[in-house]
């Protein structure tokens, strides 16, 4: 999904296209780097209280911590497009924890609860 055009639901897990670009080699140097543009796992919210104190809404978190906005956002690194995640085999979550984690593996490799 474009992400000019529409956003996830907060709280939902996605794979991000994010566009930026890599430090220069040098720190004196007076290009912006290299560009790049990949895929990343991140999460999608519409206000993230950062450790600092700052605020950011309909934003992009990583596991990291580090914030990243659609186009016109105001990231050096740029949320281009996303995609839901895929659900866990034989399952409608992208989550499981605790006690249902074992059943659904078991599931998931064909045997039984």
């Amino acid at each position: 999904m474009d992400a000019r055009e529409r956003l996830p639901r907060p709280g939902i897990p996605v794979a991000a296209a994010t566009h930026g670009f890599y430090p220069p080699e040098a720190p004196d140097s007076e290009g912006v780097g290299e560009e790049f543009w990949l895929v990343l796992s991140l999460y999608f919210t519409d206000r993230y209280f950062a450790e600092d104190g700052s605020t950011y809404e309909n934003c992009f978190v990583d596991s990291d911590r580090v914030v990243r906005f659609p186009p016109g956002g105001g990231s050096a690194e740029v949320v281009t497009h996303w995609a839901a995640l895929p659900t866990l085999p034989g399952s409608p979550h992208t989550l499981v924890m605790g006690a249902d984690v074992q059943p659904a593996l078991r599931r998931a490799h064909g045997g039984g609860d």
